[in-house]
């Protein structure tokens, strides 16, 4: 009754104060659902829509304190086994239905589950390598579990917190935005529940730091004390020094720069003056100065005394107070002053004399105009001048109004073409020529050009000579060695008739002409190969059959046991027994990038199959001279022979540069197919002309206009590629897309060119255009990329015949035509540089101003060095027929020269002295 009344006193529905809560199931452990409830006569489990029995069930009451209500508590035990045994829609659930008097009340569902964690992350974080200050992302999926899997990092085994910089919340990802030096480590991703724990595989970071340049130091001083030097600054890959595998500071550690130091000028005395008249002390004077010339930059102070003294002679003294011839008798007075007379008489005399004498000498030099420094003259082209003479206060300087008698314009083409009137010997055999498609012959005096021109479809024209051979007379068969008979040599002038026909495999280059004492030019068409004779070469009234030949090597390696590798071709010049007076000027091309000094270059002359050394291009000699450009060498030579330009590379910088073309043609075998074929070849005109002639033989068209690469001697191979190939249109023969050359093949080849095909066959006859790029590239090196874009069906409509160069093939000139410089001007210059008032010094003047200033020693040497200067000069202008650079370089010296001769009064000696100091 009492419980009755105390329920009934509540008066409300049952109040749950504990209800059931998800669960989880770990292994085989079963759980406890709890439930409270108040005022409740009874609780009851339901799970999954069905009552628990009764007997599953373990209640217990107890009395609240505060109220003094009864609160009923029931438990039941779920195990692993119900649930799985359990197949519905939704989990296994539970809930609890308590009664009171006034009714029932519900908990909420409680689910139980099976917890589990797999052991397979379903991402593993990735190690990185990041530069500093860089962000770093570590990407981490922890296994399936229930419940989810919580997500820790651990660096280097422990914990890793967030901070400012790293963030670990963002799904599960590690982001550090900053990578400091300190975050390099090894990171692992932790996945954890109530079940287990999982291990990630560990990520290891790597935060790297590249080089940089410290700045550069002081340049050195020069590292001579006198002329062209050089002198470096260097600087180092600390700033800062890479770290942790980072890259290497890119560019050079050392520049070296040219320097020119003043020379020391030691002093030297000038004339004495005149002794001054006998003073009363029995004493006369002279002096002199330290002028002839002032000492400076350094040099040396004048050595003796600037002030003389001497005692009176003669009868000019006095004694006590008294001239002497005072007291002398006037018998004696008389004849003092006879003898005076008489000596000024005999100087008068003689002075007009020296006059007479001076006046007839200059006349006399009048006729070569004894000093050329004008340089009005020069820029008349070609043609040569006769000038007037006109006498001027200076006579050093011809002056500007002198006129020649030949008035003709300039006039500069390029290509420069010979244009001689008499016959030129051509080198164009008939069987080289025969298989040129469309060859027109035309005249006898004509010229022969051939000319690329990429994506031209027009026929091009070939105009021949008619000369058929122009080879040198007992010429061997073998084009790589030069076999002289006995018809070779010195002969009377006469016509030359070619004799020998040669027809190698491979494209045989050659030159040959008749000079006298007129000399000429030699060319090899298309090859930048030339040969100067100057005017005076050769004797009067004898003619030389001069020929050249560029050979070719089986190796491109001078000798097994040297690095050195030829930079150019091997080029014979003869015959044998030429006999000259002064050196001829030979011009070859080379393919090594001079622009830094990576690079031993040396000029070698092959004797007896063994090539010896001739001079290093940096180096003194007075044997021959070497002058470096960009892309060929000048070089002055006295003997004939086979010589070629070699190189030690000095370091793995050493670059050589080759010259890039990709050609095309249709396959004969396949009307679908199309072969495309790339060449690298050394970058000389000579090198690029093998390909040519083959091409042509092929027909071959040129598809890109060809490219210049530096190649690297670092070891490491050249790949040749295709890229972009229209997948829809064109197909490629499997494993042929991409090829490569080893490091030796293109490095030390035989001289003959590197060439890979591409293979393509389109799908369709409607295919007929073609799109690609072929890229070239040295590992770790240079890339060039050709783009290829041609019409098939062009190609297949004919080849356009080609050369590799806007050049003609005229080989020879004769005379005045084979030279820049006017052979008046020539030679009047060379008598204004060359005379020996001069003191040997003008023609270094005349060295420095052409920027021809190293070697010196070998024009001291020369007979005339001014005209072996001139013939240098000429052999670097050949092509461009400009006279400027000679011009403006005289008109300086004219300026000098000028400027030192300071009135017209002044003497032949005083004018020398001066002309001297610009020495």
């Amino acid at each position: 009754f009492c419980e009755a009344l105390q329920h009934g006193q509540s008066g409300t529905l049952p109040h749950f104060l504990e209800e059931p809560v998800d669960a989880y199931i770990v292994k085989s452990n079963p759980i406890k659902l709890r439930c409270q409830a108040r005022p409740a006569l009874q609780i009851f489990f339901k799970c999954n829509g069905e009552w628990v029995h009764q007997s599953q069930h373990s209640s217990q009451e107890h009395t609240d304190l505060g109220t003094g209500l009864k609160i009923r508590e029931v438990m039941i035990n779920v195990s692993r086994q119900q649930v799985e045994d359990f197949h519905g829609p939704e989990d296994y659930w539970c809930l609890c239905v308590a009664w009171s008097h006034l009714g029932t009340s519900k908990s909420r569902k409680a689910t139980v589950r099976i917890a589990y964690l797999r052991k397979n992350f379903e991402q593993d974080p990735q190690g990185t390598e990041v530069p500093l200050n860089g962000m770093i992302v570590l990407h981490c999926r922890p296994p399936e579990g229930v419940p989810v899997a919580e997500v820790e990092w651990l660096k280097n085994e422990e914990p890793l917190s967030s901070d400012g910089v790293i963030d670990t919340r963002g799904d599960h990802n590690l982001i550090i935005s900053e990578a400091r030096l300190s975050d390099s480590g090894n990171y692992t991703c932790v996945a954890s529940n109530i079940v287990a724990k999982r291990r990630s595989a560990t990520a290891t970071v790597v935060v790297y730091v590249n080089g940089g340049w410290s700045s550069w130091t002081d340049w050195s001083p020069c590292n001579v004390r006198c002329g062209r030097g050089v002198q470096k600054r260097s600087r180092t890959c600390t700033n800062p020094a890479p770290l942790n595998g980072g890259a290497f500071c890119e560019g050079m550690s050392v520049q070296k720069s040219t320097c020119n130091t003043l020379c020391p000028v030691d002093g030297s005395w000038g004339e004495w003056s005149m002794w001054t008249v006998c003073s009363s002390d029995c004493e006369r004077q002279r002096s002199r100065e330290c002028t002839a010339p002032e000492p400076k930059h350094g040099g040396r102070l004048c050595d003796g005394v600037a002030l003389a003294t001497d005692n009176c002679t003669g009868g000019l003294c006095t004694q006590n107070r008294k001239l002497l011839h005072d007291a002398k008798p006037q018998g004696v007075e008389n004849s003092s002053d006879v003898a005076l007379y008489s000596g000024l008489a005999a100087g008068v005399v003689t002075v007009v004399l020296l006059i007479i004498a001076v006046t007839l000498y200059r006349r006399s030099q009048s006729e070569y105009g004894v000093d050329v420094i004008d340089s009005s003259a020069l820029t008349g082209g070609f043609q040569s001048f006769s000038f007037k003479t006109s006498r001027q206060a200076n006579p050093l300087l011809i002056n500007s109004s002198m006129q020649p008698d030949l008035t003709v314009s300039r006039t500069y083409t390029s290509p420069m073409c010979f244009q001689d009137s008499i016959d030129k010997e051509l080198m164009a055999e008939r069987s080289l020529l025969d298989p040129l498609p469309d060859l027109k012959v035309k005249g006898q005096k004509t010229e022969l050009c051939f000319i690329v021109s990429p994506g031209v479809e027009e026929r091009a024209e070939y105009h021949v000579m008619s000369h058929p051979q122009t080879f040198p007379r007992g010429l061997a068969p073998d084009y790589r060695g030069v076999s002289v008979g006995t018809t070779l040599g010195r002969r009377s002038k006469n016509l030359f008739t070619p004799q020998v026909s040669l027809t190698p495999s491979r494209p045989v280059h050659k030159a040959t002409a008749v000079f006298g004492h007129a000399g000429g030019r030699l060319v090899v068409p298309n090859t930048g190969i030339s040969l100067l004779v100057p005017h005076g070469a050769i004797a009067e009234d004898t003619t030389w059959e001069m020929y050249m030949i560029i050979n070719q090597q089986d190796s491109s390696t001078v000798s097994k046991d040297e690095p050195e590798i030829f930079l150019s071709p091997a080029v014979t010049y003869g015959p044998p027994g030429l006999d000259l007076s002064c050196p001829i000027a030979m011009t070859i091309a080379h393919c090594a990038e001079v622009a830094a000094d990576n690079w031993t270059i040396r000029l070698k002359r092959q004797m007896q199959d063994k090539w010896e050394e001739v001079m290093s291009v940096d180096e003194e000699s007075t044997s021959c001279y070497c002058l470096l450009e960009a892309q060929r060498c000048h070089v002055l030579l006295e003997h004939p022979g086979r010589y070629a330009l070699v190189g030690e590379p000095l370091n793995q910088d050493a670059a050589k540069r080759l010259r890039l073309a990709v050609f095309g043609s249709a396959d004969t075998s396949n009307s679908l197919g199309f072969t495309l074929r790339v060449y690298c070849v050394d970058d000389t005109p000579h090198a690029f002309q093998e390909v040519a002639v083959g091409e042509r033989s092929r027909g071959g068209r040129l598809l890109e206009e060809p490219k210049m690469m530096l190649f690297r001697g670092n070891t490491f191979s050249l790949q040749v590629s295709i890229q972009d190939i229209p997948q829809l249109l064109w197909s490629i023969k499997p494993f042929t897309t991409c090829q490569e050359f080893s490091f030796s093949q293109v490095w030390a080849s035989d001289q003959r060119p590197l060439q890979c095909a591409f293979s393509l066959e389109r799908y369709s006859h409607s295919s007929s255009q073609l799109s690609c790029k072929i890229s070239v590239r040295q590992v770790k090196g240079e890339e060039q990329i050709l783009q290829v874009y041609t019409s098939v069906v062009e190609n297949e409509k004919g080849v356009v015949p080609f050369f590799t160069q806007s050049d003609c093939t005229i080989t020879s000139q004769t005379g005045s035509r084979a030279f820049k410089i006017p052979l008046s001007i020539r030679q009047r210059i060379s008598a204004t540089f060359d005379m020996s008032n001069a003191k040997g010094k003008d023609w270094q003047l005349l060295a420095q101003k052409l920027r021809i200033d190293r070697n010196l020693c070998y024009f001291a040497c020369q007979e005339s060095p001014s005209s072996v200067i001139l013939s240098l000069w000429e052999a670097q202008h050949q092509d461009s027929g400009d006279l400027d650079s000679l011009a403006s370089a005289l008109e300086e010296i004219s300026k000098i020269q000028s400027s030192g001769i300071t009135s017209l009064g002044c003497s032949r000696e005083e004018q020398d002295s001066e002309f001297a100091k610009l020495g």
